[in-house]
């Protein structure tokens, strides 16, 4: 699995990030995996109060996945597969993610 920096974003590093990060490395064997915290860009939300982590500060991350998984699979049932590996955390305080969610042949394609 190759992870990425972004350079005006650093890589998430938080709890709930690791926790996020080890469930899509279990359940998607990546080949790119790259995950960005962009909760302080959502200061504005009202924090959640449910779950857990109430009031917890790591609720928006842009994910870019790339796994041999989502070949033949449509953009939406790439992000059910997603949203369904990370159920717990939308139970727990996670609000909204940002996803790109691509084949090893389409990331390829790109570069």
């Amino acid at each position: 699995m190759t992870q990425r920096n972004s350079a005006s974003t650093p890589e998430a590093d938080g709890i709930r990030a690791r926790r996020v990060r080890d469930t899509l490395t279990t359940a998607f064997q990546p080949a790119l995996l790259e995950i960005l915290d962009e909760s302080s860009r959502h200061a504005h939300h009202v924090a959640m109060t449910r779950g857990p982590e109430a009031g917890a500060t790591e609720t928006h991350f842009r994910v870019h996945l790339v796994s041999h998984l989502f070949e033949g699979v449509s953009r939406v049932n790439r992000s059910r597969m997603v949203h369904d590996a990370l159920g717990y955390e939308f139970g727990s305080g996670l609000h909204a993610l940002a996803l790109t969610l691509r084949t090893p042949e389409e990331e390829s394609a790109l570069a």
